[in-house]
């Protein structure tokens, strides 16, 4: 009776210990999160502190579209340059970012996923500027000039930094999403999850649900900035398509 009375208490014991290791372990992982998070948030501040001294500069490019704009009151063009200076600081602080999300993760990865993920993010940051760039010098003058273009002798525009500013934003942060589509399909194909009879089926669901996505996105509630958005998600899909069917051949 005393032998497995001992038994019992040494396997308690063991689940115990096995209890305590999986508390650490829980614990060191909300450590590393911890860190991971500080750093990025530090390479942010350090971004935006940088991109703040050059904020005149900055938004001299981000208002040419436009050309004149103004400010209707007093503290309006400093909290601009404070918001153009925060968002210029995150971009300079994505692959700092990134990182440390793959360094956190990368404990969890097989050989095989961390050399994909080597690949992966470097093309996934280039993605993202591509299709912050192709917003800035195609789609934002587009749309400035389509909205301008309704101004008549009695009615002249008289834009406010801020609000512009905040449309410019809104508009070009969705396409650098947005031609992160690419890769996150040629993924799925890689997993073997889809493949290019999935997205050929799949393409009427795609037209619509760009038009959806867009009315969410958009700055603005109008149709020509939902078209605007929705036009490069189907472009970006039928790029992926070509590329699954032609080139991967799945």
């Amino acid at each position: 009776m005393s032998e497995i009375t001992s038994d019992d208490e040494s396997d308690e014991q063991t689940l115990a210990n096995e209890n305590d290791d999986n508390e650490m372990s829980l614990v060191d992982h909300l450590q590393e999160f911890r860190k991971r998070l500080i750093i990025a948030l530090i390479a942010v501040a350090v971004g935006s502190a940088i991109s703040y001294c050059y904020a005149a500069e900055l938004v001299h490019y981000i208002t040419i579209p436009a050309g004149k704009l103004y400010y209707m009151s007093p503290g309006e063009a400093f909290f601009a340059y404070l918001r153009v200076s925060l968002f210029a600081g995150f971009l300079l602080a994505l692959p700092v970012v990134l990182y440390e999300v793959w360094a956190f993760v990368i404990p969890a990865l097989s050989s095989e996923e961390r050399l994909a993920s080597l690949i992966i993010i470097p093309v996934s940051v280039i993605l993202f500027f591509v299709g912050l760039l192709f917003s800035y010098l195609l789609v934002l003058p587009a749309g400035i000039k389509f909205f301008l273009g309704f101004a008549t002798e009695e009615l002249q525009p008289m834009l406010s930094l801020g609000q512009y500013l905040s449309f410019v934003i809104s508009l070009l942060l969705p396409f650098g999403f947005i031609f992160e589509l690419p890769l996150i399909i040629l993924m799925l194909v890689k997993f073997g999850i889809i493949g290019s009879e999935f997205l050929h089926a799949k393409r009427k669901h795609v037209l619509v649900l760009s038009f959806v996505v867009g009315a969410f996105i958009s700055p603005t509630p109008d149709i020509f900035s939902q078209t605007m958005i929705a036009v490069p998600i189907i472009l970006m899909y039928e790029i992926s398509l070509l590329i699954v069917k032609y080139v991967l051949k799945k």
